[in-house]
């Protein structure tokens, strides 16, 4: 009876070690230590020209940190690189102006940013006559 009250004894203390060891693995885990959750993030602003490595900061009641991040350099600046956009097909080439013009509506938002809704975008026709070669 004491043999079995002792080992049911050291299975309970093994059992609230391995939990008490879990708790400190998911503290440790988290990456600042801030329990603030309203976080407020600013755009990415690269570290030299207008894309690639920079930082974004952030603050919350009083705190601030910053997070790396990356513009890619063939990004559509005029969007920033924290609004993601489904784009349509282009449409066809208007005659009067030489453009081809598409439509895109917002699918996120990283960070909080303010992104429109809707972005249009254009780009020149091609000057190039494709036509279909039909195999014989």
């Amino acid at each position: 009876m004491q043999v079995q009250s002792l080992f049911l004894l050291l299975v309970l203390i093994l059992v609230a070690a391995t939990a008490e060891a879990g708790k400190n693995k998911k503290e440790k885990t988290k990456k600042d230590g801030s329990k603030c959750e309203d976080w407020s993030w600013g755009p990415c602003v690269p570290n030299s020209k207008d894309c690639g490595l920079g930082y974004r900061e952030g603050t919350c009641k009083g705190e601030s940190k910053k997070l790396k991040c990356k513009i890619p350099c063939n990004w559509k600046k005029k969007f920033g690189a924290d609004c993601k956009y489904k784009f349509e097909s282009w449409g066809g080439c208007s005659a009067q102006t030489g453009l081809k013009t598409r439509s895109g509506i917002l699918k996120k938002a990283l960070y909080n940013a303010q992104c429109e809704e809707t972005v249009y975008v254009t780009k020149p026709c091609s000057s190039k006559i494709k036509s279909k070669s039909k195999g014989q």
